[in-house]
Order: structure tokens, then sequence, then C-alpha cells
């Protein structure tokens, strides 16, 4: 479930380690599924045991542990996978351990639920080829309104569709391109080229709203719980939710009919249908 906000959550939660070095980086043992780590583990502790880590930060929907010329390490929570800096959820879902120099204490927890997250090292001559193999579109905060309609507007999927490709706009998954379209009075079923000029306008300030919004609240945790922050707290966004999982409750802004729940793409779309018209 995490998407851009919680991802950026986690991340500032760790941006106290900078400065500090990697004392070991080992597995934990786990009857669950396995995550995918590439290269094995013991590889990626040889080339970063001892390395300073410059920095954490988000790209995209992922975690990156920078350590320079050394190479980055990255972690792609996908649906259920936490980076923790406390106590986890449970501890028989732990996968990996890193262990950074320094006090207080600097121990730093992968967890995975159902083993569908992965961790990457990319050495630095890799990491601009890695980069281009991906194709992340732009980061949804930093985006504007004229990328964004370029990017888009020749498109006939359903505009709710082609906000969740991350090919095309980075960050975005299936509750918030549901928050951004409600705010933005736009219907999710409308295709990206029947959309205005004044309507991209319109979706970019719903994106920033949404999202430095969510962050500010730490995410959302959902009824399954799975999303916490570094510190093992959930999130409280889930609370100011306009639309995302209220079907048959009234729209809060019109007040007018019930929200609505539909399928798009596999995935559950909830809108206004008088907003949104």
């Amino acid at each position: 479930m995490p998407e851009l906000p919680e991802v950026e959550t986690m991340c500032r939660g760790l941006r106290f380690l900078a400065g500090r070095r990697l004392l070991s980086i080992g597995s934990c043992r786990c009857a669950a599924r396995p995550i995918r780590i590439v290269p094995a583990l013991p590889r990626i502790g040889r080339k970063l045991k001892g390395r300073r880590l410059h920095r954490v930060w988000r790209l995209g929907k992922s975690v990156v542990f920078d350590f320079g010329s050394a190479g980055r390490l990255v972690y792609e929570p996908r649906m259920t996978g936490l980076v923790l800096r406390a106590d986890p959820p449970g501890r028989s879902h732990l996968r990996v351990r890193l262990e950074f120099q320094g006090t207080p204490s600097a121990d730093v927890w992968i967890w995975d639920r159902r083993g569908l997250s992965t961790l990457r090292w990319v050495d630095d001559n890799e990491w601009q080829h890695d980069l281009a193999r991906r194709k992340l579109g732009p980061d949804a905060l930093a985006v504007s309104a004229r990328e964004l309609e370029e990017r888009l507007a020749g498109s006939s999927m359903a505009i709710k569709v082609a906000l969740m490709d991350q090919k095309k706009i980075a960050g975005i998954g299936n509750l918030y391109a549901a928050e951004i379209l409600h705010l933005a009075r736009i219907d999710p079923r409308r295709t990206c080229r029947s959309l205005e000029k004044s309507e991209w306008r319109r979706l970019r300030n719903s994106m920033g709203r949404i999202l430095r919004e969510a962050i500010h609240y730490e995410g959302s945790t959902l009824g399954d719980g799975t999303y916490r922050n570094s510190l093992n707290e959930p999130g409280s966004y889930q609370s100011r939710h306009r639309v995302y999982g209220r079907a048959g409750e009234p729209c809060p802004r019109c007040r007018g009919p019930v929200i609505e729940r539909i399928v798009q793409n596999q995935r559950s779309t909830f809108f206004c249908p008088v907003c949104q018209r």
C-alpha cells in the first residue's frame, strides 16, 4: 500500500542516519516467503560495511540509502513492506537488519508481512542505467501542470488509471489518485484526452495539496494496520480521506448522494457522482 506520502514519511524518519557508517547488514530468520534481495546479502555487506551513509531519500515509491561512490541500497516496499527504527508490528516478519554507528540506537529493520518487497544494491556506474531501465516519470510533487498535460493529454486511458502509471508520473497509487481526483472535481472514468487545460491546472494543484497534506499527517494506515511510520506508529491521514473507502457515505463537499465504488483496472475507485460529473 505505501505510496508517495508513506514512503516520504519513512525516509523522513531515517534522515538522522546521514553521516553514520554502516556497521553490519544481515538477514533475519523468517519462515514466510522471502523478499527479493539483489545481489545476495553477504555481497551487499562486503560492498557497504564501513561505508558512510550520505543521505536517505525517496525515489517515486522507493527508499534510497545513498552511500555515494559505494552505491545505493534501494528498497521498494510494494504492498506490505516497511522500514523501521523501532519495534516492528511483529518480529516473525522481520527480513533485514542494518546496524549503523552512533547513539541513540541506530538499528534499522526491514519488515514485510507478505514478502512482496525488494532490496537492491546498485553501484555508482549502474545507477544511471538502472534509472533509464525503470523509466520513472517525473515525481508527483515536482511535476508542473504543463508537464502533466504534455505527458498524459494524448492518452485514451482513464485519468485515474493514468495517474497510477509510474512511467508517466511517479509516486501516486490507488488511494491518493482517488483523493486527488475528488478534490479536482474530475470523474475518474474520463479519458485523459477529454480534459481541458483548466482541468489540468486544477488537477496539478490538487496533487500538491493532497500529497503534502498526507505527508503532514504521516500517511494513511488502513484497516489492516500494515502501514506504520519508521517509529512503528500509524499514520493519521485516513481520518481525513474524502472518498477513499467511504462508499455509501455522503460526499463531504456537496453532502449529496452517497459516494460510489467502481472497479478500474482491477482496483477499487471511489468518487462522488455529483462533484465529479
